[in-house]
């Protein structure tokens, strides 16, 4: 008969074995160790290794050979650049132990260590000779042999009289049953990098491939597409992060065009275009980090707030937010967004360039929340989400605001992410702040390392009060001040909120 396994992308037949009628007594006489394994011997696709010995090993599975090589893919399929699934057809030999069907389920539990774990390929299987018994398939790495299990093993099989005896089992493994990784590594060209992880973004596997896999490009987006269910599109970044609107240019490998997706991040939705803004889903515990620094009545000025993924927690959180963007389509998508999460009447949203929204929104509200006269206790913080450039943004704050400064605890805090390629990356990071502001961070701030972009590239965020120094205008310039004391300029050296510091 043939044996069908769960289907796993594709259809397709898997194993293969021919069946016999036996007498009663036979198909109980493996209770004794005897004519269970003759019955094995003589049933198609199921051999025991050396039927002169009672425990045994497997030929094909000695120990000399390679994992690796044990569950790849032929040989064949080296060098496909148009994907034939039907290239990855394998035969390997695989140990066996024949149990009766209504203890599978106790026994499954004990013997979870050694049993075989393939994509879409079946643990237990029909006994093709015996339909009352099944046959539990085991990983040939780790069985060789009735000296293979452990001691807690042997004693469940003597417990549920199973006998040890390993047969062999030739199984038929298909393109359902490799792992991406496998696939790609048997194309690909021997000792190059291998892609297999990718940005998931809704529907969408967004890519990054280097030179030497764009040969294979097609190919490797219809695998991600296969091997992980709800991915309909993979695409491929062509050019690096545009500055100025924070999207790249991308193009379909494999797939649907649709470019429409729709992510879930913390409890929050966000809809967008892909292909015109910027998403990056590896920012999750970030936008977590921010949001968990924030109380309810808080004041958040997001300056490149994107689709929303900073502004939208911190207004569920009941923080007054001032979210701001240059690209049109981010402006766009970030209304939209804070309508489906029903924050709309809590963020305030611009379209405006960087160093206009700080200049103009931001400061005319910081005008009205630092007014010395006013008693408040929330906080104020300025998120400022552009690696690439955020930094050269912060000469705006230089003498920004007019009047009395505030005291101290009343400041803004300000966020700022950067990227860096140097050794000692948050040194770069608070020189570069501090060259911006003309106020030296040293002991004034905090620097928290997001992530490893690429080798030799961090990405970062330093944190710091802004110093009352910088944010205002010299009281001594304005002639009705005269005779007001004069403004020491001070060193904020406040702790920051938690993060780790880099040395």
């Amino acid at each position: 008969m043939r044996v069908f396994l769960r289907r796993f992308g594709f259809s397709g037949r898997l194993l293969k074995a021919e069946s016999r009628k036996l007498t009663g007594s036979e198909s109980l006489g493996w209770l004794a160790g005897t004519s269970w394994p003759q019955q094995l011997r003589e049933a198609p696709g199921i051999v025991l290794s050396d039927p002169r010995q009672r425990f045994c090993t497997m030929p094909e599975m000695e120990t000399t050979e390679k994992d690796s090589e044990l569950f790849a893919p032929p040989p064949e399929v080296r060098g496909m650049t148009n994907l034939d699934r039907s290239a990855f057809k394998k035969t390997v030999a695989v140990p066996v132990l024949k149990v009766k069907k209504e203890i599978v389920n106790r026994l499954m539990r004990a013997l979870k260590r050694v049993a075989l774990q393939r994509p879409g390929v079946k643990r237990v299987i029909e006994d093709p000779a015996d339909g009352e018994s099944r046959l539990v398939l085991l990983d040939p790495r780790k069985v060789l042999g009735h000296d293979s299990f452990e001691k807690a093993e042997l004693s469940v099989l003597k417990q549920l009289n199973v006998h040890p005896q390993i047969a062999e089992y030739n199984l038929e493994l298909t393109y359902e049953n490799f792992k991406s990784e496998e696939i790609l590594r048997a194309v690909l060209p021997e000792g190059q990098d291998v892609t297999s992880s990718f940005s998931r973004v809704g529907h969408i596997a967004h890519l990054n491939l280097r030179d030497h896999q764009l040969p294979f490009k097609h190919l490797i987006g219809q695998v991600m597409i296969d091997k992980n269910p709800g991915i309909t599109s993979a695409v491929n970044k062509i050019n690096n992060i545009d500055n100025t609107y924070r999207n790249f240019q991308m193009e379909v490998l494999s797939g649907e065009e649709n470019m429409m997706a729709k992510v879930r991040e913390n409890n929050y939705t966000y809809e967008f275009d892909f292909s015109k803004v910027y998403w990056n889903p590896r920012l999750s515990t970030e936008h977590s980090r921010i949001t968990d620094l924030l109380h309810p009545g808080d004041v958040l000025f997001d300056v490149f707030a994107g689709v929303g993924p900073f502004a939208i927690p911190a207004a569920k959180k009941n923080c007054t937010v001032f979210a701001n963007d240059l690209n049109p389509e981010s402006h766009k998508w970030l209304l939209h967004n804070c309508k489906l999460n029903k924050v709309d009447h809590k963020v305030k949203i611009f379209n405006l360039d960087g160093k206009d929204f700080l200049q103009g929104p931001v400061r005319a509200e910081l005008m009205q929340q630092l007014e010395p006269a006013t008693e408040r206790k929330h906080a104020v913080h300025i998120v400022m989400n552009l690696p690439a450039r955020a930094i050269e943004f912060l000469s705006a704050f230089r003498l920004l605001l007019d009047g009395r400064p505030c005291s101290r605890e009343l400041l803004p805090v300000v966020h700022c992410y950067s990227f860096s390629r140097e050794a000692r990356p948050a040194e770069d990071v608070r020189r570069r702040a501090a060259a911006a502001l003309g106020s030296s961070l040293e002991a004034a701030s905090s620097v928290h390392l997001v992530r490893n972009v690429a080798p030799n590239k961090e990405m970062l965020c330093i944190s710091f009060r802004l110093p009352a120094a910088v944010l205002y205008r010299p009281r001594a310039a304005n002639p009705e001040n005269q005779d007001d004391p004069p403004v020491k300029r001070r060193r904020t050296d406040e702790a920051f909120p938690e993060g780790a510091a880099l040395s």
